[in-house]
Parts: C-alpha cells; sequence; structure tokens
C-alpha cells in the first residue's frame, strides 16, 4: 500500500499544478491509497500552523504530525490520522514542500513550485 500511495502522490506533485489544488489531492490520497482515515496540512503563517486541506474522518487518538522543511525551515506539518509509517510520512512531507510556501518571503523574485 505504501509503494502504491507514494506513486500516486509523485504522480500528483509531478503533475504540477496549483499548489492548492496539489495539496489537496495529496490529502485526498492519503486517505484513499494511503490508508490514513484523515489527512491534513498545517501552514506555518506568523507563528501559528494554520489548518490548510484536509481529507477523510479525523481522530486524534491516531494522530502523527511530522514537519515540512524548505531550506531548513518549517513550512507546515503533514498531519494524519490512523498512518503509522513515519518513513512513508516523512518522504510525502518531502514532496510536498515547495508546495506549501504560504507567505513564503521571496524577496520579489518570481517563484513557481
Amino acid at each position: 500500500m505504501t509503494a502504491q500511495a507514494l506513486a500516486e502522490i509523485d504522480r500528483i506533485v509531478e503533475g504540477g499544478g496549483d499548489a492548492d489544488d496539489v495539496l489537496r489531492a495529496v490529502v485526498a490520497a492519503l486517505v484513499e491509497v494511503g490508508g490514513c482515515a484523515w489527512a491534513g496540512i498545517l501552514f506555518a503563517e506568523g507563528g501559528e500552523l494554520v489548518l490548510g486541506p484536509e481529507a477523510g474522518e479525523p481522530d486524534p487518538g491516531l494522530r502523527v504530525q511530522l514537519p515540512v522543511v524548505y531550506e531548513g525551515a518549517r513550512v507546515a506539518e503533514l498531519v494524519v490520522d490512523g498512518c503509522e509509517d513515519r518513513a512513508f510520512l516523512g518522504r510525502v512531507a518531502d514532496r510536498i514542500a515547495t508546495h506549501c510556501l504560504v507567505g513564503w518571503d521571496t524577496a520579489g523574485e518570481a517563484w513557481e513550485p
């Protein structure tokens, strides 16, 4: 199941498009193919974590949360309920990092994920 879910997530991320659409598709894939009961992304905004796209039914008793890091800075948290494979989730977090750059300071440079 993990290999199939990771392949689906790779397909979604590599397909590109609007960052919001990509992230919505990734959390949906974590639920539909990855076996998670719920998946969401918390964006790091102004020192706080703000819930972004989510899919599935939450079960906080089964929650796992991992940082999503871009260039050494935490830009979001990948949060899932019912999935405990941290290695798999870490790979997902790595793949979505550039799509989680909400409010990222690009110093005036044009940017695309």
